[in-house]
């Protein structure tokens, strides 16, 4: 007999979400998380933005779980007294030519389910006066979210449905054992296996080692992950209270743009921008980069200048889209075609990865034949 019914590898908000969704009739799952904490990488280093599920192609998983995470994750806040805001979003085209864009993201939008409201340059004005744009789109469920509060509200309901969050757990193997999996599991100097009928695979930046360690050969099953940069620049406080609302510009093919971002406490920053780097990178923020970011915040905001931004935060994401590639969607798979059947693998988590995964979570669900 097993270990375990159901192990969760990593424990980010996506791996979360999945433990909560299954705990309930899987009392005995277990989360196993690297670090000392959850939430340590990818899931507490973003704008912490509820997306509303404007840019994704429709019916990709990712247009489908955000449309539906969004609704889930404003109901579970309200619920559960997670702090958050629906503070709404507006895109903005901040030169003519770039207006013809707007049109095609409201299609896009309006594919997915999403109504957007257009908007003259002067109607951007009496919204946000201090924003230049030559016109935009206003997404009214679009907000921020503590993602901190989000998660610490999940591991509450995977401790209470009598589930275990194992921390400094770090799997460094994963393989076939009669009928389950053996996880080879490092803490410190301390090595140490268990078994588990079947195994979810969200392990986040590490999502596409973990399927290698299952034997799937991840350049060939499109597995591989590219790690991709975001750092953030935070506004002087005088100038913090310029924008009500998310600021963004058209997007273009890698990222949604350094875009004006809101906190909850307050504070107002610029970011991400997005830098392909290796898994030796860190966090730190270069602040070589400010004479750029303070280029970038001047295309929505003119008022801000060099001096009014400091290096702030940084993440990193786990992209399975490279630097020259067009559009890739999230990664959820049953794994029984490979000759792996319990194993579910969750990979290339990036955006919209916060918004969705109460959506994610329910899908899994799905796979797993715990609906």
């Amino acid at each position: 007999m097993a270990d375990s019914g159901i192990a969760v590898i990593g424990a980010g908000v996506v791996g979360l979400a999945v433990a909560a969704r299954l705990a309930p009739r899987h009392p005995d799952l277990v989360v196993l998380e690297r670090h000392a904490r959850h939430g340590q990488e990818t899931s507490s280093r973003n704008s912490e933005v509820i997306h509303a599920g404007i840019y994704y192609p429709a019916g990709s998983l990712k247009a489908r779980l955000c449309v539906r995470g969004n609704r889930q994750i404003y109901e579970l806040c309200a619920r559960r007294g997670v702090p958050h805001r629906r503070c709404g979003k507006i895109i903005v085209a901040t030169v003519e030519a770039e207006r013809p864009s707007l049109e095609t993201l409201r299609e896009r939008a309006r594919a997915n389910g999403v109504d957007l409201q257009p908007l003259s340059a002067a109607e951007v004005e009496a919204l946000e006066p201090h924003v230049r744009s030559a016109g935009g789109l206003l997404s009214p469920t679009s907000g921020i979210v503590s993602a901190h509060g989000f998660m610490d509200v999940l591991v509450h309901d995977v401790r209470e449905a009598g589930a275990v969050v194992q921390p400094r757990s770090e799997v460094v193997g994963l393989e076939r054992d009669g009928g389950d999996y053996r996880l080879a599991l490092r803490s410190g100097d301390q090595n140490e296996s268990f078994t588990a009928e079947r195994v979810i695979n969200a392990a986040g930046l590490d999502a596409d080692t973990v399927a290698g360690l299952a034997g799937i050969d991840v350049d060939a099953a499109g597995y591989r992950q590219h790690l991709c940069k975001g750092s953030y620049f935070s506004v002087v406080p005088a100038k913090a209270g310029l924008v009500n609302r998310l600021v963004y510009p058209v997007p273009d093919h890698v990222s949604l743009g350094v875009h004006a971002v809101l906190s909850l406490d307050g504070r107002l920053r610029f970011g991400p921008d997005a830098e392909y780097v290796g898994r030796d990178a860190d966090y730190s923020v270069d602040e070589g980069k400010a004479p750029a970011f303070a280029t970038a915040a001047r295309r929505l905001l003119p008022a801000i200048e060099d001096g009014d931004l400091a290096p702030d935060i940084s993440g990193i994401r786990p992209k399975l889209q490279g630097p020259k590639d067009g559009f890739r969607d999230f990664v959820i798979a049953e794994e029984s075609a490979r000759g792996l059947p319990g194993l579910v693998n969750l990979v290339g988590m990036d955006s919209p990865g916060l918004t969705s995964a109460l959506a994610i979570a329910d899908h899994v669900a799905g796979l797993v034949g715990s609906s």
